[in-house]
């Protein structure tokens, strides 16, 4: 997540959670942070050690869930050569390496039963053991801890030791899911629009019609801040009209935009025919349909584009011009309705 967007936003929950790390940010004690994907938590860290007497320091991050349980323990404490297969020199870990500063363990849950035991150890009484050594190694770290689990939760089932709970929660910082921070989706999507506008070089930035900002306003956002950027980047980055408000937004990357706006209509009975004369099937309807006489046309392609053309502007001109409106009386998607009007060159009739 960028850096800049670290203190953006103005719900009670969002400044509260700011207020509680800069508080304890002077303090040596350890600080657990909690929170879901995307919602800053290394951001916090960060806060946690710049506004420390620390700050100068090494401020060393490692994420548990990154490495398999069989090199945890040689990252987190170092080794000596020749401890385990591989270890042809020492090396030193990420404790030694954040002597006097700041280790931020990202993941915390992930960790084995016994990296536990040996952190406990390490965080107790400031000494960390190589793999493969004799002696221990005084350091002089605070840790800022971090995890999307219910540790005490996993503390209460024997996954995860109560007793380094304890000791790693002196203060407790929760952050917020965006669903609840109030006032601050608006905020951050303008941001990260204007920026987004920015890079491809717009005049201006035209802003949000107002039924997308109202989709951005409630949607759950599972993915917090970093979805909210991708999909906001994502809709100024395909939108091809730097004049209008943006239109249109997609919150899932890998739904096709050739998905049928109804996934059921493909499957549902033709309505009956509102005389007794037979139903005209969907070929015999697009034959008398044709723009042109079947025995004069000769070539097929140029036919169906004309066709489609007509079709395309007869249903903008029905729905005044209304994109959203036109897309769903032709059982299309917006993305595919747009995609038809540019290739015709209509796409600057009508409004989203």
């Amino acid at each position: 997540m960028d850096r800049e967007v670290q203190f953006i936003g103005q719900s009670g929950a969002f400044l509260d959670a700011v207020e509680r790390a800069s508080r304890a940010a002077p303090m040596r004690r350890p600080v657990l942070v909690i929170g879901e994907r995307g919602t800053g938590k290394e951001l916090i860290a960060e806060r946690l050690h710049r506004l420390s007497t620390r700050w100068q320091e090494p401020l060393v991050t490692m994420n548990c869930a990154a490495l398999p349980e069989t090199l945890i323990e040689a990252e987190l404490f170092g080794h000596e050569a020749g401890a385990f297969t591989g270890a042809t020199r020492a090396r030193a870990g990420r404790f030694e390496e954040a002597d006097k500063g700041t280790l931020f363990l990202d993941e915390l849950g992930t960790l084995s039963m016994g990296a536990q035991e040996r952190l406990l150890r390490a965080v107790e009484y400031g000494e960390v053991t190589r793999i493969g050594a004799s002696r221990p190694i005084r350091v002089d770290v605070r840790i800022v801890a971090a995890t999307n689990e219910d540790l005490p939760k996993m503390a209460a089932q024997n996954r995860f030791r109560a007793d380094l709970l304890d000791r790693l929660s002196f203060e407790v910082i929760t952050l917020p899911p965006l669903r609840v921070r109030e006032g601050d989706i608006a905020v951050l999507a303008d941001y990260f629009a204007r920026r987004m506008a920015a890079e491809l070089h717009w005049d201006a930035w035209p802003g949000f019609a107002p039924h997308v900002a109202d989709q951005l306003e409630h949607y759950a956002w599972p993915g917090n801040v970093r979805e909210l950027r991708n999909v906001v980047e994502r809709a100024v980055y395909r939108w091809d009209d730097p004049s209008a408000p943006i239109g249109h937004v997609q919150f899932d990357p890998f739904e096709s935009p050739w998905k049928p706006a109804n996934a059921h209509a493909a499957h549902a009975p033709a309505p009956a025919p509102a005389n007794d004369a037979p139903a005209a099937t969907p070929l015999r309807a697009a034959t008398h349909a044709l723009p042109h006489a079947l025995d004069d046309i000769a070539d097929l392609r140029s036919a169906v584009e004309a066709h489609e053309r007509a079709i395309l502007e007869h249903h903008l001109g029905r729905n005044r011009y209304n994109q959203r409106q036109t897309a769903k009386a032709l059982g299309l998607t917006y993305d595919q309705l747009r995609h038809c009007l540019k290739k015709h060159g209509l796409l600057e009739r009508g409004q989203g």
